[in-house]
């Protein structure tokens, strides 16, 4: 395409692909999300005394949807992280993390909850059971291998903005 428009116009078309523009030029993906599992968990909480639960228990049986998002933040690139020789480029890309855990509150339903007789509802179950549910969330992503898959994306994606800056070679680490 470069030699048809050069042909055509006269002018020559040219990329700056020094280490410093290629750095930048992946910094500007900053947070880059590349993982969003979503998840449907049940999950249950209880409160329990010394007492027979029909008396004192406080139970919570509750149906958690909710998403944990994964990445690398380019924007901590160092540059040093880049070395570029030619049409070859060499890069360190930061290591993947997890950016969020959430729950969907509209997604969330309580299904169940069973009070004692002789106890009022604990108003900081539910929190306690929702906190506990993105503890789970996080835990089934991190065994699922969330962050390799959140690594592999990431390196597909520089990959793509890194052919078409020009180069020819690229090793990703």
């Amino acid at each position: 395409m470069g030699r048809v428009f050069s042909a055509v116009t006269g002018r020559t078309l040219s990329i700056d692909v020094s280490q410093p523009t290629v750095v930048d030029r992946i910094q500007r993906l900053q947070r880059l999300e590349t993982v969003v599992y979503t998840m449907d968990k049940l999950v249950t909480g209880a409160k329990e005394n010394v007492l027979p639960d029909f008396l004192t228990g406080d139970r919570l049986l509750m149906m958690v949807h909710g998403e944990v998002v994964a990445g690398i933040d380019l924007s901590e690139l160092k540059s040093n992280d880049v070395r570029v020789e030619g049409k070859q480029v060499h890069v360190h890309l930061p290591a993947p993390q997890v950016f969020m855990t959430r729950l969907d509150s509209a997604k969330t339903r309580v299904y169940s909850r069973q009070t004692g007789l002789l106890v009022p509802t604990d108003p900081n179950l539910e929190t306690q059971v929702r906190q506990e549910a993105e503890r789970q969330l996080l835990e089934a992503a991190m065994a699922d291998g969330i962050l390799r898959n959140a690594q592999v994306n990431a390196a597909s994606t520089v990959r793509s903005l890194l052919q078409g800056l020009g180069f020819e070679e690229i090793e990703l680490e």
